[in-house]
């Protein structure tokens, strides 16, 4: 072993060795002295770099090319493809790259937020669903070919589940009997799901893989089912609204889910494939499937007309009454010590679909905008060109970044320098604003001044100002993060 030690640490980097005199002085709790280390490499002062960065950006016309091989496509995967977002692996499915990973970290916790605030408990459960937990509930011949099936090397056989109804029951099941005081009991996860789509299209508006928030509720009566369903539609109402998305919650079909009511939460944009009809004249909406062909005049406020237009489906909600609890016995005793079958919901939310619906609603043609608190960073800071006259203030540009998040504790993480100063400033604000970056801050001509200025661009509302460091700081207190 000292051999094997003396042949290896010389080869380490120096960062990765401490020295340490005896065994005696490192067990007694003597803190060796740190070994210095480049200033590049200490997480206290790590600044992400726009070259460091792996999102391999293809800015070109992505979507010409798919629709000249019959792919259709959207304007948000043709964005979300040309910025290093995402990468077509099989049909329907996409490597998610860091950049989108960070966002939908983002959107994950917001939905945490959400859903924990309304006493929800997060769980993880199997992407392999028995086949006997389907046939049991008789969806496994009604899901037909939309189910992925497979049978392990016993013959079993499974599906990767596309929701998970059927084994939360059982697991609740198999705890044995509750009591009322446990209920209402609100279980959800966030995981991959997976269904067998025909044609599968639209980048993550439409894939055979994806990320789904699914919880699943227990009441112990019907009366209090509505009102944990009215509770989590409020939930997916508040979350919207903190997204900046204008949602449209219609009356929507059961489907092979089942139950007694449901709602969709529609995104309204013309490449939605849920047809909707909306009153303008009361609060009254509902997907096409739930209303008579031909049917326009409203049935809520009996005055308005039905005007249809287009949504992306990007949450659903049902109330399933004991379609699933009866089967698998999930039981509790009432306050009268009674048994009695509980009342059940399950409330899902699309998150990789939310997340491209977004870019597809606020983008332009030629660059993504995101939802403000979904921005993979919040901030990219633009030191001038190499070998320009202003190159003097390249320095100042890198402090500027790193103090941002002293300054900020909010903003830690979320400032990006764009090293790339063999390029024009020109040319990276090009790059930054078909990245959807919210905030950024060119460092040019006026951070040469004595109190020094800089160019901030907010993408969102197109404005461009002129700041002081202070100012800088006071504009970007106001900015959220999550």
């Amino acid at each position: 072993m000292h051999h094997l030690r003396q042949r290896v640490l010389p080869h380490l980097p120096r960062a990765f060795t401490t020295p340490c005199k005896s065994h005696s002085s490192c067990a007694a709790g003597h803190a060796p002295k740190p070994t210095p280390i480049d200033s590049i490499s200490r997480p206290s002062t790590h600044l992400p770099l726009v070259s460091r960065l792996f999102q391999p950006s293809n800015l070109h016309d992505v979507g010409q090319e798919k629709r000249a091989q019959g792919e259709l496509t959207c304007k948000s995967q043709r964005l979300m493809q040309q910025a290093g977002l995402i990468h077509p692996s099989n049909p329907g499915c996409y490597y998610y790259l860091p950049a989108t990973v960070r966002s939908m970290e983002k959107l994950v916790r917001l939905i945490d937020q959400e859903m924990q605030r309304i006493g929800g408990q997060k769980l993880d459960m199997p992407s392999l669903c028995s086949a006997e937990l389907w046939r049991r509930s008789e969806r496994w011949d009604l899901m037909g070919k939309e189910l992925f099936r497979l049978r392990d090397r016993h013959g079993a056989e499974y599906c990767l589940g596309p929701t998970h109804e059927e084994a939360v029951t059982e697991m609740l099941a198999s705890q044995g009997t509750l009591s009322y005081r446990q209920l209402p009991l609100m279980l959800y996860q966030m995981t991959r799901k997976f269904r067998d789509e025909p044609k599968p299209r639209f980048g993550l508006l439409r894939g055979r893989e994806f990320y789904m928030k699914d919880m699943y509720t227990f009441d112990v009566s019907e009366e209090a089912a509505y009102h944990t369903y009215e509770s989590v539609c409020q939930a997916y109402n508040r979350l919207f609204s903190r997204l900046g998305l204008r949602i449209v919650q219609v009356q929507a079909d059961t489907g092979k889910i089942g139950g007694k009511l449901s709602h969709e939460f529609q995104l309204p944009a013309d490449i939605g494939e849920d047809r909707l009809l909306v009153c303008g004249s009361c609060s009254f909406s509902a997907n096409v499937e739930t209303m008579e062909p031909g049917w326009t005049d409203c049935p809520q406020c009996q005055a308005g007309t039905l005007v249809e237009s287009k949504g992306i489906e990007v949450g659903h909600t049902f109330y399933l009454g004991t379609k699933y609890s009866h089967i698998f016995n999930a039981t509790f005793n009432n306050t009268k010590n009674k048994l009695a079958v509980t009342e059940m919901g399950c409330f899902g939310l699309g998150v990789t679909r939310i997340l491209a619906a977004a870019i597809e609603v606020m983008s332009t043609e030629e660059a993504i905008r995101w939802p403000g608190l979904l921005a993979p960073y919040q901030v990219c800071v633009l030191p001038p060109k190499r070998g320009s006259k202003v190159d003097e203030v390249a320095g100042l540009a890198e402090e500027l970044a790193l103090s941002l998040g002293k300054a900020l504790p909010s903003l830690r993480g979320e400032v990006v320098l764009d090293d790339r100063t063999q390029m024009t400033i020109g040319k990276r604000l090009k790059d930054a604003s078909r990245l959807g970056y919210p905030y950024v801050v060119a460092v040019g001509q006026k951070a040469t001044e004595e109190i020094p200025r800089f160019e901030v661009i907010c993408q969102q509302t197109g404005e461009t100002m002129f700041l002081s460091r202070d100012g800088l700081v006071d504009l970007l207190r106001q900015v959220e993060t999550v």
